[in-house]
């Protein structure tokens, strides 16, 4: 195959999986987030102490993280079908894609805030603050570079994510690599899908890498 074969073919797929990369990212962190935070508020000892609720949303996100991806994709095939009205294509793919992130993003972000100071937290609740009041103005603030970093590293795995979704028609590089480099033998085609896959992730972790930094310097500054 020529470049100028080759070139309209990367360039749909580098857009694809960007597209399913983006929108699964978004879905993800507006779902984890708020679940990585309830699992410490929850947990024994925490402002909203539940051991019940705990251990109920611990055992989903456990159960959620150990299903390898390929095998959820599959099994998702009626929900995302009902969500989006098919199970083809790059938009079908933001569900299964989200929802294999969601619990794996939900224990970073229960790591990162375990990470804050109590001693922060008590301060604001000696002044009457409430548990909204501490979530938004201590437990986030503070945890905001791991938090950062922890939505980098689920960037990361959704890239991965998205490569296997199209092998098994989510469009994208990973649908493009199969059908145009695996079956036609195509070597150079391969290769040149793996390698842009490589500069997805090495940009997209050199940005999250630069934020964390930033933010940190700026907590030490402010402190």
């Amino acid at each position: 195959m020529t470049w100028s074969e080759m070139q309209p073919l990367l360039s749909q797929g580098t857009v694809d999986t960007l597209y399913m990369v983006l929108w699964s990212a978004v879905v993800t962190v507006l779902v984890g987030l708020p679940l990585g935070v309830l699992l410490v508020l929850t947990d024994k000892g925490g402002l909203l102490q539940n051991t019940v609720l705990n251990k109920v949303v611990g055992v989903i996100v456990n159960v959620g993280r150990s299903l390898p991806f390929i095998i959820l994709l599959i099994a998702l095939i009626p929900f995302t079908t009902w969500v989006v009205g098919t199970f083809i294509g790059p938009t079908a793919m933001i569900v299964p894609l989200a929802v294999g992130a969601i619990p794996f993003f939900a224990r970073l972000v229960e790591t990162a805030v375990r990470e804050v100071d109590h001693g922060l937290v008590e301060a604001v609740q000696s002044m009457g603050g409430s548990i909204p009041t501490i979530v938004r103005k201590v437990l986030l603030p503070q945890a905001l570079p791991s938090l950062v970093s922890a939505v980098t590293t689920t960037v990361i795995v959704l890239i991965g994510y998205s490569a296997m979704a199209g092998a098994v028609g989510g469009e994208g590089l990973g649908s493009k690599a199969v059908t145009y480099g695996f079956q036609r033998f195509d070597n150079q085609f391969m290769l040149i899908t793996v390698a842009l896959l490589v500069v997805i992730v090495t940009v997209v972790q050199l940005i999250g890498d630069v934020a964390v930094r930033l933010l940190a310097r700026r907590g030490r500054t402010a402190s």
